[in-house]
């Protein structure tokens, strides 16, 4: 039988692996927004069409920034053990999040009237805007996940909220990738 420190110098094993690897997947993920950024620059310069909807971009971007707020927030009360606390901001972050999508959604409605895809603005406009999409709609999906695990009595709380800390960083790193795709599709010029 294994001896209680044993056991918590597995589990703290465990979670400094898990950390781990959420960071290299991370640095990985930077490399594959860095090159599709960089495209942009490499191929178009400081170009950007007038017709692109900087109106619109703002809000979306600050609905995404107002929930990582809420997605930290979540990941504190997960920590304290705060099961209503968690549940409701994750829910926030989650609605902030399709709040978001909506916003894209209707943007690329907008912007496939001005620049297509096979124009070289519209290229790379919805290659990056798609890729980011797709990242947030897989946090929505991983935030989706965490909320119905968070609702067993116990799921989390200052002895494990893994689950909770490795949903909420990849939020956050979908957030910090568009405050650099902002600038360089909507302020670049």
């Amino acid at each position: 039988m294994a001896s209680v420190t044993q056991v918590q110098h597995e589990a703290f094993s465990r979670l400094a692996i898990n950390r781990i690897g959420l960071w290299m997947f991370f640095i990985s993920e930077t490399f594959l927004f860095g090159a599709v950024i960089s495209t942009r620059y490499y191929i178009l310069g400081a170009q950007r069409p007038e017709e692109l909807n900087q109106t619109l971009g703002l809000p979306i971007t600050a609905v995404l920034l107002l929930s990582s707020l809420t997605a930290y927030m979540s990941e504190s009360a997960a920590e304290h053990g705060d099961q209503k606390g968690f549940a409701r901001n994750i829910i926030l972050t989650i609605i902030l999040g399709i709040v978001f999508m909506v916003g894209v959604a209707y943007e690329w409605f907008e912007a496939y009237q001005h620049f297509p895809p096979h124009i070289i603005f519209g290229s790379v406009f919805f290659t990056t805007t798609g890729l980011h999409a797709t990242h947030v709609l897989s946090g929505i999906i991983l935030l989706t996940v965490m909320y119905f695990k968070g609702r067993k009595p116990g799921a989390f709380g200052p002895s494990g909220y893994w689950g909770a800390e490795g949903a909420v960083k990849y939020w956050h790193f979908v957030d910090v990738a568009w405050i650099f795709i902002y600038p360089t599709l909507y302020l670049v010029k």
